[in-house]
């Protein structure tokens, strides 16, 4: 028998109410690892926390392609692990795996037919990198642009990105650069992000919105106006920035995460001024779901992957220990201050507490389980 720990989702908070560690309850059981054919034993590496688990913290989503997580049950996400034993032909004992559904266990057996084969090189052995830059974040960043931006090179485009130090955003603006765009600019949360945002990631210019007027410093950073605004985060900021949008422009609307806590449809409703302002200047705003381009996933992922490899994507992480702050404050800290673009991951650590907080700190987290050392599998 296997000693297992665990995150169950112990209540929900409510469609309009904030998270609290209550919501959720770390479990030790025992786990029989006998496995059926098909089924292989994999030990958990990395968890992912983000910001739309908010949503499945709710008996209804609010969309078609999230269930709910169901009370007193073990809650998931995205993962990556180790197969310990198979009895799958397809998956040999030793290889990396990983899953859209990974439960949150430090052990867990699993249909083969449910995890994809993982190649180390493909993320220089840095296995966090595949729920990240070299996985569905990157995926949704690289084509969020390519589908919907509609980079022109040398057409002088200027490109705001709204949650820009989070885990999607801080790659789409690096994209914008790759591709073409002569400006590009981020909005977040800090001055330390902002100077991450130049100084690491190659951006423009950083916008912190909390100091100062945002509509005053969008003018200031975007002189001849915005043309593509790859949105995060909706709301406020991105009536200010749809505002300065130039004729024909385009919006690429990823994530509404302002309003992942309030009781609102998805997308959220815009204000009178900014769907006037949409209407009146031609722009395109259109939904955007990662999911709906796999056929272009594989491809995908081998530029991503090229593109970490030989430095020209920069990704910055912060690693925490601990399967038993999956659901806790690092959760939390996603959902309730998701307002403020933090995406994170978590760590399962057997052996004790270690915490390692890079620039982007409270932005991006990446961890791993081991009994070692962690550095073998960044």
């Amino acid at each position: 028998m296997l000693n297992v720990k665990r995150v169950v989702l112990r209540s929900r908070p409510g469609k309009d109410g904030l998270p609290v560690p209550e919501n959720f309850r770390v479990e030790e059981i025992m786990k029989s690892p006998e496995l059926k054919e098909g089924q292989v034993l994999v030990r958990s590496l990395f968890l992912s926390v983000d910001p739309y688990m908010r949503c499945r913290m709710n008996d209804d989503t609010g969309a078609d392609y999230l269930l709910p997580w169901r009370l007193g049950e073990v809650v998931d996400g995205g993962g990556v692990g180790v197969v310990e034993a198979s009895k799958n032909q397809a998956l040999s004992a030793g290889i990396t795996v990983t899953s859209f559904s990974w439960p949150w266990q430090t052990y867990n057996v699993m249909d083969g037919s449910l995890l994809q084969e993982v190649d180390p090189e493909m993320v220089d052995g840095h296995l966090s990198h595949v729920l990240g830059a070299v996985g569905m974040p990157g995926l949704t960043a690289l084509l969020g642009v390519r589908e919907k931006g509609h980079v022109t090179p040398g057409s002088h485009q200027t490109m705001v990105i709204s949650g820009a130090a989070g885990a999607c955003g801080s790659i789409a603006g690096q994209i914008g650069r790759l591709d073409g765009c002569e400006r590009v600019v981020g909005i977040c949360g800090s001055e330390q992000k902002c100077q991450a945002l130049v100084t690491e990631l190659g951006f423009t210019a950083g916008i912190n919105y909390k100091k100062g007027d945002i509509s005053s410093a969008l003018r200031e950073h975007c002189p001849a106006g915005i043309d593509i605004y790859f949105d995060n985060v909706g709301g406020p900021i991105s009536d200010a920035v749809i505002s300065q949008m130039n004729p024909g422009g385009h919006v690429i609307l990823c994530g509404q995460i302002s309003q992942y806590n309030k009781d609102v449809p998805y997308p959220p409703p815009l204000s009178e001024d900014t769907q006037k302002a949409l209407c009146h200047k031609n722009i395109t705003r259109e939904r955007f779901v990662v999911l709906n381009y796999i056929e272009k996933h594989a491809e995908g992922l081998v530029q991503l992957s090229r593109w970490v490899k030989t430095g020209q994507i920069k990704v910055l992480e912060t690693v925490v220990n601990g399967i038993e702050n999956m659901g806790g404050e690092s959760l939390l800290f996603v959902i309730i201050f998701s307002c403020i673009e933090v995406y994170f991951a978590c760590i399962l650590y057997e052996l004790s507490m270690f915490i390692l907080m890079d620039v982007m700190h409270y932005e991006y987290f990446r961890g791993v389980l081991l009994h070692d050392d962690w550095r073998q599998y960044r």
